[in-house]
């Protein structure tokens, strides 16, 4: 395909390779299979997993078991799923210290408000495909076989296991044309774009044929998602990225590339034509500036995925937390609706299935690739965390849980920057990008 090709020869022109180190001899000894409980008190089958047992924001804490419980379906409406792949986001890292601590406990077990049970050993991993193992006896839409992906909502055991049951509504059939490696990179990055862009923002397939839309911290999972999908509703999308990062979001399609490290961002994009949507990704002050670049009175949107909502409820506690994060953001929807008519909004997270089926029709279509930037087996989930912990994103960073045969398309990924933590000669990708 062409635009893949455009997408290697920028790729190769920036290429080279970091050798992840290994952490350690133990992590290579790691137990991959599914076993049997030993234990004479509790005999019921177990899987391996990484969990945290306590919530850790120095970067450890993570612990490998082959003694996890196998999630079993306990509603009629559940799928039990084998992961094959998942990938990390930074949302991973955040909830692996405490992120949102307080409102997923309540959301996993509401009578925890009432008692102190602990939600430990927790399970992280926000993205999994793999296939279908068992249905509730409710399920329509799915059966054992059925190669499948989704993005695992915060609140329940993530895909860093061998095992991970979700309802048929959070699930959605994979894309036939790319691998389980491929297909994890997708889901959560997806379901974000999906809820900022269309819920948030208002837009869709039919509505954005040339509106102006400037994503910030396009190089990342969200970013390189929101471009290509974007595109393909016919926008125009400009994006603020570092230099090295500018030929991978143009060869995913971006009209406009504006290097931060270059001059003030601020003033490079007041030079240009006003947006009729912006999407944040980056936070902090940049909606002190950027909302100043959406056009006035016209319906133009800001929708930032940087919010304080949960770490409000994580620090003031579940009502004064959910109040105060109420109260600013309606003064700030209220301060720029009256003062140049921008709408301002939060937008956040939402996994959903039938969504993710639009997904599959892109990427089969070779109108979505995925962007992989890294690649680590089972064993190695702690060196996964710390190339993630790096920051400047370049795509995904996947796990492999299951070794999986050769893709069946390889001309539809992009493997950015093929950081493996193994020195294995095949890499995935035909392109590298730093």
């Amino acid at each position: 395909m062409a635009s893949t090709r455009l997408l290697c020869l920028f790729s190769a022109k920036a290429a080279g390779t970091t050798k992840t180190r290994l952490a350690g001899a133990a992590a290579s000894r790691v137990c991959c299979r599914r076993s049997v409980c030993s234990s004479p008190s509790r005999r019921q089958s177990c899987m391996s997993a990484w969990v945290i047992d306590q919530y850790d924001t120095d970067g450890g804490g993570l612990r490998f078991t082959d003694e996890a419980t196998v999630p079993t379906v306990r509603s009629p409406t559940e799928v039990l799923i084998q992961v094959h792949a998942a990938s990390l986001n930074p949302l991973d890292i955040s909830m692996r210290g405490g992120y949102g601590a307080k409102l997923l406990k309540l959301r996993r077990e509401p009578l925890s408000a009432m008692h102190s049970d602990s939600e430990f050993p927790l399970i992280l991993g926000r993205d999994v495909s793999g296939v279908v193992v068992d249905c509730g006896s409710e399920v329509t839409h799915f059966a054992p076989g059925d190669e499948v992906w989704a993005a695992v909502p915060p609140w329940k055991q993530g895909s860093l296991a061998e095992f991970v049951t979700l309802t048929e509504y959070e699930v959605s059939h994979k894309p036939e044309l790319v691998s389980h490696t491929e297909a994890a990179s997708i889901p959560y990055v997806a379901s974000t774009a999906l809820s900022a862009l269309v819920s948030a923002a208002g837009l869709c397939r039919d509505s954005s044929s040339n509106k102006r839309v400037l994503v910030t911290g396009g190089s990342g999972g969200v970013g390189t998602f929101s471009i290509q999908l974007l595109k393909a509703w016919g926008a125009h999308v400009t994006v603020t990225c570092s230099h090295n990062a500018e030929g991978l979001v143009r060869g995913l399609g971006a009209d406009k590339v504006v290097d931060y490290t270059e001059g003030d961002v601020a003033e490079q994009l007041g030079m240009m034509e006003k947006f009729d949507v912006i999407l944040d990704n980056v936070g902090g002050d940049t909606e002190q500036w950027a909302v100043g670049l959406l056009k006035p009175w016209s319906g133009a949107k800001y929708v930032t995925l940087v919010t304080p909502f949960l770490l409000n409820t994580d620090s003031m506690g579940l009502m004064d937390g959910t109040i105060n994060a109420g109260v600013t953001l309606c003064a700030k929807a209220t301060q720029n609706i009256i003062s140049n008519g921008v709408f301002y909004r939060w937008g956040f997270y939402a996994p959903d299935g039938p969504a993710l089926d639009e997904v599959r029709k892109l990427v089969d279509a070779g109108k979505i690739l995925p962007v992989v930037e890294a690649q680590f087996p089972f064993t190695q989930v702690p060196q996964a965390f710390q190339k993630l912990e790096q920051g400047h994103a370049r795509g995904k960073t996947v796990i492999r849980v299951a070794e999986e045969e050769t893709s069946q398309a390889e001309d539809l990924v992009l493997d950015v920057g093929t950081e493996t933590a193994e020195s294995e000669q095949g890499a995935q990708g035909t392109a590298q990008q730093n």
